[in-house]
């Protein structure tokens, strides 16, 4: 700190201020920002399951930072087609990327015998971001399906999930979504 004496005059009478000066120094460097890919999703054909597909997609928004998911604009191509029939739930594997397209089928089935809408929700777009079952699992585990049972509402992916969600998206992976379908029979 460098310290300096100012002198001056007011009205015929001196003044002696002290005058203080400091150097600025450099902001700290800012973390480079995490560039999340975006997905959007197509609930048009999700009839009465909307608000929970909304829900599991915020789900993975609070939960992971490299990938976004949101509901894609009148006329855009979605990432992620969610429709509503009277199976089991199911999903293309992913990962999907931007440009390509999966599946969701909010199959009633699970529904019907009591299982939670958000976990469903979740755990299917758990397999359009990449994730496999988890069978047999405990209810702490996201992609543990209907092996968590149907009192089970946890709707969180683990640490392990969360992770392998983050590093499909970080950036290096350029595998697109598989034709494989996985079937929660037994959700």
């Amino acid at each position: 700190m460098l310290r300096r004496t100012l002198i001056g005059v007011v009205a015929g009478t001196a003044l002696v201020l002290p005058l203080t000066a400091t150097t600025a120094t450099a902001a700290p460097a800012a973390a480079p920002a995490v560039l999340a890919t975006t997905l959007t999703y197509d609930d048009s054909q999700a009839a009465e399951f909307k608000q929970a597909v909304a829900d599991g997609a915020n789900v993975w928004n609070t939960n992971v930072q490299n990938v976004r998911i949101v509901k894609a604009q009148p006329g855009q191509r979605a990432n992620i087609r969610i429709v509503a029939d009277n199976g089991w739930p199911r999903a293309t594997l992913g990962p999907v990327r931007p440009g390509g397209q999966v599946t969701i089928w909010f199959g009633r089935q699970a529904v019907q015998q009591g299982y939670h809408l958000v976990r469903i929700a979740a755990h299917e777009m758990g397999h359009s971001l990449g994730l496999p079952d988890v069978k047999p699992g405990p209810c702490s585990s996201l992609m543990s399906g209907s092996t968590g049972g149907v009192s089970c509402t946890s709707v969180n992916p683990n640490a392990s999930e969360k992770s392998r969600v983050e590093r499909n998206y970080a950036g290096t992976a350029q595998q697109q979504s598989s034709d494989v379908v996985l079937s929660d029979a037994a959700f």
